[in-house]
């Protein structure tokens, strides 16, 4: 079976704040998705994947805390894993610099990989702790923030026994993700972690395309995942965000950014040899045996050009702007 797992980077915006936004609005507008009184966030993504059957991975980020306080999170908690699903860690740094009190003496930085290994060690205990004392339980699973993680992020989870990291997005390797990773791969040991990257596709000869409810088409989506399945790969690693289903100005529902979820969630549920769920539910043998060739869909240019235009027409109807992604 391929494991598919369809992980929610959920998170305040920092963006948000610096424009004076309170924390309220903020939960309302980045977390729970709240547009004319109706919810676009995770409670919308959760009832989805519910109804087909899916359990998702929601990677929550503690940081806010130290400017906020830690009360913030249980409610988001509460939410999440008492609907069945999984909390696991995800970290933004640049929290830091409106810290009250610094966890690592006022040193900042844009990604987790900008510090040093003992201070990354610290930040990743202290979200560990926060979100455990929010009342999720024992935190395996990882994610930074931008991707922005190195081999030191790595050494720093094995060190407080988190034994799964989900940072690479082969799409940001040489950029914000700087884990030291030549090429493609699926689940693989490394450093004393297991790393699990973000899956994807080629949607033209040398280029990845991740696989982003945003960024992919149903189409698109549909064929990343049965080529997984195809191929027996391990797992299928697919992003989304808390505010995803919202514009870009979280003012109104992207009902095709919705519709693209709905998809991924029909497709999961009826496609033999996928099975939905969280890091929880994966083997601890996952990536010990050796899989088939790993490769991605290949490209198809009428399914990259149709994903173009409908861009473009979303755009148009729900940013009012003619720019594809």
């Amino acid at each position: 079976m391929t494991m598919l797992l369809i992980t929610v980077d959920t998170e305040l915006s920092a963006a948000l704040y610096q424009r004076g936004a309170g924390l309220e609005e903020n939960l309302r507008r980045s977390i729970w998705g709240e547009v004319d009184g109706q919810p676009y966030g995770i409670g919308w993504q959760m009832t989805l994947m519910e109804r087909h059957g899916i359990k998702g991975v929601f990677f929550l980020d503690p940081l806010p805390a130290l400017l906020y306080g830690p009360d913030f999170l249980r409610p988001i908690v509460d939410a999440v894993v008492g609907r069945g699903h999984d909390i696991q860690l995800h970290i933004h740094s640049e929290w830091l610099q409106w810290a009250k009190t610094s966890p690592v003496d006022g040193r900042q930085g844009r990604n987790i990989g900008d510090f040093s290994l003992a201070d990354q060690t610290l930040l990743l205990s202290l979200g560990k702790r926060l979100l455990e004392e929010a009342g999720a339980p024992a935190v395996t699973a990882f994610r930074a923030g931008n991707f922005g993680a190195n081999d030191d992020t790595l050494r720093a989870l094995a060190q407080i026994g988190i034994r799964w990291d989900s940072s690479v997005n082969p799409a940001y390797l040489g950029g914000d993700c700087a884990i030291s990773m030549r090429g493609l791969a699926g689940p693989h040991h490394r450093l004393g972690i297991t790393e699990v990257p973000v899956s994807g596709i080629a949607d033209r000869p040398g280029r990845f395309r991740p696989a982003q409810i945003c960024a992919m088409s149903a189409a698109e989506m549909r064929a990343g995942l049965r080529h997984a399945a195809h191929e027996r790969h391990d797992a299928f690693v697919v992003v989304t965000h808390s505010f995803e289903m919202l514009s870009r100005d979280r003012t109104r529902p992207n009902r095709a950014v919705m519709r693209r979820f709905e998809r991924l969630c029909r497709e999961a549920q009826r496609l033999p040899g996928i099975e939905a769920g969280g890091f929880d539910g994966l083997p601890p043998l996952l990536a010990d045996h050796r899989a088939s060739a790993f490769t991605l869909a290949r490209p198809n240019r009428a399914r990259t050009a149709s994903r173009m235009m409908q861009q473009l027409w979303a755009n148009w109807r729900y940013e009012r702007k003619l720019a594809p992604a």
